[in-house]
């Protein structure tokens, strides 16, 4: 269903462009193909991550500490930088309740450093006071 709808569009996209400017059929299945192959590896990545996640969590004595450790190493090695704090990096967070002048991270922003964007954004909570407050909510002790 979802290649019909891609390839219906990509038909009137094809269409609306002048003859000479249209790309030949050859070219076409070559680029549909560059990008099966690139949807499958990517695919192929995505699981490898997930099947190391899953034995990281299930190794004997882990706690949950040390797998958010083993999880944000994970995260390093793929290029996701994990920001905890909005210290000089406050367009990474959104102010989602409370009222103050202090903060409370409730989420860390996550940013692809291949790409500079923004994975997700963090999450704050203002806090009454002045200071920020550099805590995140559901850390270990």
């Amino acid at each position: 269903m979802l290649l019909s709808r891609f390839t219906e569009r990509a038909t009137e996209l094809m269409a609306a462009l002048p003859e000479e400017a249209r790309p030949t059929q050859a070219a076409v299945t070559a680029a549909m193909r560059q990008a099966v192959l690139e949807a499958f590896r990517s695919r192929e990545e995505y699981v490898a991550r997930m099947v190391e996640v899953d034995l990281l969590a299930g190794a004997p004595k882990q706690n949950a500490s040390s797998l958010r450790k083993g999880i944000r190493a994970a995260l390093l090695d793929q290029g996701v930088r994990c920001v905890d704090s909005p210290d000089g990096e406050n367009e990474l967070f959104v102010v989602v309740e409370g009222e103050g002048e202090a903060f409370e991270v409730l989420r860390p922003a996550y940013m692809d450093q291949a790409t500079g964007k923004l994975v997700l954004s963090g999450q704050l909570r203002r806090l009454p006071g002045t200071q920020k407050g550099d805590q995140a909510a559901g850390e270990d002790s």
